[in-house]
């Protein structure tokens, strides 16, 4: 079943029991899973009656820059994620108590409360919904975003590769978001450079940034896209 409603009471319910004995939403480590889930959520939920699902957005809200290199799938959206239906209770505070029927206390045709009842259930029902909806449409779109790994190539095993990463870095563009990296070894005591990005794909051009990054020649042989895939 997973978690299918994240705007509502019932849906934060769900979260927050799911939590209850777990510190992440899948595994024992900070993950994609974590990073789905959080983007679901508009803020960080009500403390005071949601105290796990708080605490575990507090602890991942830390994660916020390194949401590019946690390990896993990006692109499973958060409802793979959650509680099967057999494992879901019901309130027992609500839950009807267990009685033996009596046929002649059954009301087969109905009464005009139950009627009534059920148009006050079904007029409660659509007030919420035009409410979500109305919330939904007015939430701004949100740019469609890659997470890119790209190797950095020196000339040779005497390039400075601190000052490589340095002038690298130094690109600052709106859309652009550097993030963790690595020296990988390819032979001959030569070492390039791994780094990962995340960039909005209508503002950034991987061709211009590639070209830019050429543009460091003291350092730069050449680039390459190592791995890309989208948030």
């Amino acid at each position: 079943m997973g978690f299918t409603d994240l705007l509502t009471d019932a849906g934060l319910t769900v979260l927050n029991n799911w939590l209850l004995t777990r510190s992440y939403i899948a595994g024992f480590n900070a993950s994609q899973a974590d990073v789905a889930v959080f983007k679901a959520l508009k803020s960080s939920p009500d403390a005071a009656k949601y105290p796990n699902a708080a605490r575990w957005y507090k602890h991942i809200a830390s994660y916020e820059d390194e949401f590019p290199t946690l390990t896993g799938d990006a692109s499973k959206p958060y409802t793979v994620y959650g509680p099967d239906a057999s494992e879901l209770t019901i309130n027992p505070a609500k839950a009807p108590a267990p009685e033996e029927e009596d046929d002649e206390d059954v009301d087969l045709f109905g009464s005009d409360d139950d009627e009534e009842e059920d148009a006050e259930a079904a007029r409660v029902r659509e007030e919420r919904l035009a409410e979500y909806r109305a919330k939904k449409s007015a939430k701004p779109k949100i740019a469609a975003k890659s997470v890119v790994t790209m190797d950095v190539k020196p000339w040779d095993d005497e390039t400075d590769m601190k000052a490589l990463e340095e002038s690298v870095r130094s690109i600052e563009k709106d859309g652009l978001l550097w993030g963790a990296s690595k020296l990988v070894p390819v032979g001959f005591g030569i070492k390039k450079l791994q780094i990962n990005l995340v960039i909005e794909d209508e503002k950034i051009s991987l061709d211009e940034l590639q070209e830019e990054i050429a543009g460091f020649e003291d350092y730069v042989q050449s680039s390459d896209i190592a791995a890309m895939q989208k948030l």
